[in-house]
């Protein structure tokens, strides 16, 4: 493809048997190996790889941003007819911005704190562009106005930290595309955004590329955006393409196993009650699927919530305004049922965490709570010392980034001894270490892990280690709040297998947050929509999926990106 691509005036970015290595303990590791590709001027190139097939190491060479470590063995990158891998450094920096913008995955790190988005924004102007003074802020306004960030010319003087994180990323768009690059780079644009926001980030981008005749590098592991929005796909493993294709021949006959892999382990309706990865389990010597699914007691509720209200306090403890405080959840009610999974959706902000936070005890000094949560039929909500350390065992949770909430400093078997020695006192502490050498071993982790340090474990293999932890005091409900939403598609087949097989196992009740629809159509029971604090509507999750009543849930539902 790139040799007649090469020939076409069309072309904005040709990269031609690109190499790139990087020097590590172990030695030379060659991240990206003879990578090929072309983009057109309006077209999406969409580069899709799970994490560590070169991907993002390939954007951060085309940009001449490789870690001090990685280096461009061999290869050429041309923007247009320029070749840019050999430019010096002066002239790398007005390619970068100025004819090459890039997004990055997470918005909060990628913008400046103490700096107004209107420095940064002008920033980049100032530097690409001859416009100065108030043509300058002008510019700055309309691209903010653009973006569709509201009164953008009074909040051109606002800070990162006072928007949301849907309006981050379009911040970020707005810088990138200040200058009117020939180019974007869009390295995960939407991945930690809930299903409405990220159609309104892709919309966008279609609207600004079809203006700008924009050429997109879009990279990303979630195979339905693919669908949506890109012209071309390329497939990377390990540093290599297996296969590039038009976008609809590669969801029509893809052109390499690899691909079928992926395709078959992406979660949805039709595939409830059959395992996603494939990945077969050890038990006594056998080898065994992932069971099929947990048998729902229904006849006594394990959770029974009622009216649950929270109204957040100030920092300084008073509330605000009314007496009720600020109200982010309102007389939500609902049940769990031993082995059923109840899965809990919504925008950003709609008060789902804030459910699990609460149930959980965790907002005790910062909210004012009302209703009740009977937890295996005693008080949750009211119970104090002795009585509240014995629910605990019964209600744990897995958080969206196991990274964040395991300890770095403690080895994983202290980790999971921990848990298990505050709450379960009475336990020897040599039939505690038994418990975690289990466990470990039940969610597929190698038998050294115990001595090793939660960095030395992949995002998949840290998330088993919290569910490990979550598992160890037997708990009868868990909740899961975004427990796959980082992982490539695999590791989140991997994952669910396992959460599946675990409660056919222990009959747990599972709590499911997510805006990931295709987890919810695959594993929920019941599902219940919450809106500005509400549950709008709840059901049957298949009736709710295939005719859904209410306004919010049709919203939701038009919104996720199919393939």
């Amino acid at each position: 493809m790139t040799s007649t691509q090469n020939l076409m005036p069309d072309t904005v970015l040709l990269v031609d048997d690109l190499s790139v290595h990087i020097a590590s303990d172990a030695g030379v590791v060659q991240a990206v190996e003879n990578l090929s590709l072309a983009i057109q001027r309006g077209q999406t190139f969409a580069l899709v790889g799970e994490s560590g097939s070169g991907k993002s190491m390939t954007a951060l060479a085309l940009l001449r941003l490789l870690p001090d470590a990685g280096w461009i063995e061999s290869g050429m990158v041309h923007l247009g007819e320029r070749p840019i891998n050999s430019l010096p450094e002066h002239e790398m920096r007005r390619v970068r911005g100025g004819q090459i913008g890039i997004i990055f995955q997470e918005p909060s790190t990628s913008l400046n704190p103490v700096m107004t988005i209107g420095q940064q924004l002008m920033e980049v102007l100032r530097a690409h562009t001859p416009l100065r003074g108030r043509a300058l802020t002008d510019r700055a306004v309309a691209w903010l106005d653009r973006v569709g960030i509201p009164d953008a010319a009074r909040r051109l003087n606002d800070y990162p930290f006072q928007f949301s994180g849907g309006q981050k990323q379009r911040i970020m768009i707005a810088i990138a595309l200040a200058a009117e690059p020939r180019l974007l780079v869009a390295d995960e644009p939407t991945t930690a955004l809930d299903v409405t926001v990220q159609a309104q980030i892709l919309d966008l981008l279609a609207d600004i590329q079809r203006e700008m005749g924009l050429a997109i590098l879009l990279i990303t592991h979630d195979l339905a955006i693919v669908r949506q929005v890109a012209d071309y796909v390329a497939l990377m493993r390990a540093g290599k393409v297996l296969v590039t294709q038009e976008v609809d021949a590669f969801f029509a006959s893809p052109g390499h196993e690899y691909a079928h892999e992926l395709l078959a382990a992406v979660p949805g309706l039709e595939k409830r009650g059959r395992p996603l990865s494939g990945v077969a389990v050890a038990r006594d010597g056998l080898l065994q699927y992932p069971s099929v699914a947990a048998q729902t007691d229904v006849s006594t509720p394990v959770l029974q919530v009622s009216n649950l209200s929270v109204a957040y306090r100030r920092k300084d403890g008073l509330f605000s305004g009314a007496p009720r405080g600020i109200e982010v959840v309102k007389d939500v009610s609902f049940t769990l049922h031993k082995g059923e999974t109840l899965a809990l959706l919504g925008e950003s902000g709609c008060g789902k965490t804030t459910v699990a936070k609460t149930l959980l005890r965790l907002l005790d000094r910062d909210a004012r709570i009302g209703g009740s949560a009977l937890l295996d039929g005693q008080n949750l909500l009211a119970a104090r010392g002795a009585q509240l350390k014995r629910l605990r065992r019964s209600i744990q949770i897995v958080f969206q980034d196991p990274y964040a909430s395991l300890d770095p400093r403690m080895q994983v078997g202290e980790i999971l001894d921990e848990g298990l020695a505050a709450l379960k006192p009475e336990q020897p502490r040599a039939d505690r270490q038994k418990t975690v050498r289990r466990l470990l071993d039940r969610v597929g982790l190698p038998s050294d892990t115990s001595t090793r340090y939660p960095h030395e474990f992949s995002g998949g293999q840290r998330q088993r280690i919290a569910i490990a932890r979550a598992l160890a005091l037997e708990p009868s409900v868990l909740v899961c709040d975004e427990p796959t939403s980082a992982l490539d598609v695999s590791v989140q087949a991997q994952l669910l297998d396992l959460l599946r097989e675990l409660q056919a196992e222990f009959g747990m009740a599972y709590l499911f947050i997510t805006h990931n629809f295709g987890v919810v159509e695959y594993l929920a029971d019941r599902i219940a929509i919450m809106h500005e604090g509400r549950i709008v509507e709840a059901g049957d999750a298949v009736s709710m999926l295939k005719a859904p009543q209410h306004p919010q849930t049709q919203r939701l539902l038009a919104a996720v990106p199919r393939i």
